[in-house]
């Protein structure tokens, strides 16, 4: 009986931390990180629907067709033969996952592009979306921060017009991608681009649908479009999509009713076809804002033709492959790279649980299209309610307790395993069948080794306290560190050697050659020494370590377990916390020189280690990082700024003010480094700098679109209110020299830099 008294204890111990750590914001990230892959790649490849077809813009279709590489620089009259071509063949749905929202250079181009997409009448076009940052003021005036804002960027009129339907299609850029959005919230609640392609699908479905909403709740009066773009067109009681949502959201318990009746109703009632879609509809309106996509598998596995194919096939020529059949199709028209190096040339890719190790990423089309399959099947992955959760893992964690309490450890790890694959196989089973997603992360590798080896743990623990005892004693006769390594067994020195992901800080003191020719050496050793003071004070304190000195030059870095941004954001804070510091330090002693530094930051991969030979070696950053660093510290000598870090060196929080430089092939380089300059923190920039980088991020925009003339004027004009300001002095230049000798098509933005 004590030992079942204990076991329940324990269990109970277990399912609630099990419980704890269900509910805690972290675990829940790492479930949808590693659970979400483990479950897709356990499952393999999934059925597609047969109505679902992606034209893949490829760089096989380019050269075929003669044309660049960059799909915006395709001339659109190509797109309305696309178009001509797919509505003979019967397609359904036709959807562009293409952004059509400036003119051509050839206007005839645009209205040949209209016309097609009247004739078609099925053709849906997608709304840029795009972010814009604004200065917050109080009551008072002053700027207090900033707010995000979406702003939505539909096609040029002639094509909005001529379009059944536009629809934004956002996906993050910073992330792996897992999820959707059904409706943007942030965009006016717009359905989006799958959605729409749904609703036109459907659109013969909508009447059965509306009939089945009156007969459950007869006072509710939606009525029924005329037409598929009715569906998006608003009237006197708002869009239709509007109506159902409020609907659905208002009153769940009428989602649960149609639902119900839905599955009662017979095949003479309601076609299996209607049934289907049916329920596709209601699934939408009643589900969230963003829903999990069930991936099919990695790129190409939904049934992908490349634009040159599906342009020119033709089914009475023999000699030709059949000729696909898009009758009846949802056909999305977008860039999807068949290799690698294709995909890089046009970064319309994005990391999903199928990313292959060769570095091919699914499409934006081809994850427009799953979201679209998913809707059409009603299969979206589905995690089950936190309450189920919850209630999984506490009865899971008690029956381990339980378990493990009774029985012999041999006995005990032989029922744990046999529970654990199990569980495994059940929750592989559902994912596979219905989409559901259960639990993974928690009972198998959290509550199920803490069950079967707590008496290891306790093991662990005297012998770590008997360890801590030796090393006391040790401690006495001989250093710390030798301890150490007696107690861990001695090893090389470079076998500690390990790549981490990290950041580097680089700084370097402008003028010092000169000031040291005309200084004592005794002299300058001393101010060295107190300036070197001030800059270890910050990088100690924010958790950095001082790598390597040399003369006037320091290099620190920060090492992190994995590739997050907390390792470039203590650099770039230490970074700001230095320029601060030697403010005060040159104004504090009249009389002694003033040391004016550039600092540079970057993020990345290093490997920390001994280097040197023989009897000597030193604990240093190695890598390409640790250079890139360097090199761009130095390039504030030419763009006369004090700090300057690269994008993925900030990547991932907003507490710092910062200026985009642009992209910059540094000396040495063979690929381009995003810069931006680091003007101090938000919650203390005044509203001069705040007005400068706005200023200036529009005049770069403009250098980078090649109008070199209205960039000139711009930077022209922010020389004018900020006279000193260097990267604009910088970029006026080029702008003025490109107005006078214009490069040719192949220019880049990216500004060679071959000086260090």
């Amino acid at each position: 009986m004590r030992r079942l008294l204990e076991g329940l204890t324990w269990g109970l111990v277990i399912g609630l931390l099990g419980s704890l750590a269900t509910s805690w914001s972290l675990m829940s990230e790492l479930e949808q990180d590693f659970e979400l892959r483990w479950l897709f790649h356990l499952r393999g490849a999934a059925p597609v629907p047969q109505e679902v077809v992606v034209v893949a813009i490829d760089e096989q279709s380019a050269q075929r067709l003669g044309l660049p590489g960059k799909p915006s620089e395709w001339p659109r009259e190509l797109h309305a033969r696309l178009i001509d071509r797919l509505a003979r063949a019967g397609a359904r749905v036709i959807c562009f996952d293409l952004t059509f929202d400036t003119p051509s250079r050839v206007a005839q181009n645009d209205a040949e592009l209209a016309a097609a997409i009247r004739r078609a009448a099925n053709v849906v076009l997608t709304d840029s979306l795009r972010k814009e940052t604004r200065p917050q003021s109080n009551d008072s005036g002053h700027t207090v921060g900033e707010i995000e804002i979406e702003r939505l960027s539909p096609p040029i009129p002639i094509l909005e017009h001529a379009a059944l339907a536009h629809a934004p299609f956002p996906l993050p850029r910073q992330s792996r991608v897992d999820t959707y959005w059904t409706f943007k919230t942030g965009a006016g609640d717009r359905p989006t681009l799958p959605v729409v392609a749904l609703q036109v699908f459907a659109f013969d479905a909508y009447r059965p649908f509306l009939d089945l909403l009156r007969r459950v709740a007869p006072g509710v009066n939606v009525a029924a479009p005329e037409t598929a773009g009715a569906l998006f067109a608003p009237n006197s009681a708002g869009a239709i999509n509007d109506q159902l949502r409020s609907v659905f959201l208002t009153d769940p318990r009428i989602g649960e009713l149609m639902s119900s009746a839905l599955a009662n109703a017979s095949d003479q009632d309601l076609p299996p076809q209607s049934k289907r879609l049916t329920r596709s509809l209601l699934s939408l309106y009643r589900g969230d804002e963003v829903a999990y996509l069930n991936f099919r598998g990695p790129p190409r596995t939904i049934t992908t033709v490349p634009y040159s194919e599906a342009l020119y096939q033709r089914s009475d020529d023999p000699k030709d492959r059949p000729a696909i059949d898009f009758a009846g199709k949802v056909v999305f028209v977008g860039f999807s790279a068949a290799s690698q190096p294709g995909q890089d040339r046009i970064r319309d890719d994005y990391e999903t649980v199928f990313s292959e190790a060769s570095g091919l990423y699914l499409s934006g089309v081809e994850i427009a299209a799953t979201a679209f399959a998913d809707l059409l099947d009603d299969r979206p992955v589905r995690p089950i309610p936190r309450a189920w959760q919850l209630g999984i893992v506490a009865l899971w964690g008690i029956a381990l307790g339980t378990a493990c309490r009774m029985l012999r450890p041999l006995a005990a790890g032989a029922l744990v395993l046999i529970l654990v694959l199990a569980y495994l196989l059940l929750a592989l089973r559902q994912f596979a069948v219905a989409a559901m997603w259960l639990p993974l992360l928690v009972p198998l590798c959290f509550q199920a080794p803490l069950g079967l080896f707590r008496g290891v743990l306790l093991n662990y623990r005297d012998a770590k306290r008997e360890r801590e005892r030796i090393r006391q004693a040790a401690s006495y006769y001989v250093p710390k560190h030798v301890v150490d390594q007696l107690i861990e067994k001695v090893s090389p020195i470079t076998s500690a050697d390990q790549l981490v992901h990290g950041a580097c800080l680089a700084t370097d003191v402008e003028k010092y050659t000169a000031l040291a020719e005309h200084m004592a050496p005794k002299d300058l050793a001393r101010l060295m020494n107190e300036y070197y003071a001030e800059l270890f004070k910050p990088v100690e304190r924010l958790g950095g370590l001082v790598s390597n000195l040399a003369g006037d030059a320091m290099l620190a870095i920060w090492a992190a377990s994995s590739s997050n941004t907390s390792a470039g954001r203590q650099a770039c804070l230490a970074a700001l916390e230095i320029t601060e510091a030697l403010q005060r330090f040159n104004q504090a002693a009249a009389g002694r020189p003033a040391l004016h530094t550039r600092l540079g930051v970057h993020s990345g991969h290093m490997l920390l280690g001994s280097i040197g030979a023989s009897h000597h070696y030193q604990y240093e950053a190695m890598g390409d990082m640790v250079n890139t660093a360097t090199r761009i510290q130095g390039l504030g000598k030419y763009l006369r700024t004090r700090i300057l870090a690269s994008e993925a060196a900030i990547d991932g929080f907003q507490e710092i003010l910062t200026r985009p430089m642009g992209a910059f092939l540094l000396a040495g380089k063979l690929e381009p480094v995003s810069l931006v300059e680091l003007l101090g923190r938000v919650q203390d920039a005044d509203a001069g700098k705040v007005s400068l980088c706005r200023k200036f991020t529009e005049a770069l925009e403009a250098y980078r679109t090649r109008r070199w003339r209205d960039a000139a004027s711009q930077f022209s004009e922010i020389l004018h209110l900020f006279p000193e300001d260097g990267p604009s002095r910088f970029y006026l230049q080029r702008c003025e020299s490109y107005l006078l000798n214009p490069p040719d098509d192949s220019w880049s933005p990216a500004v060679r830099q071959d000086r260090k």
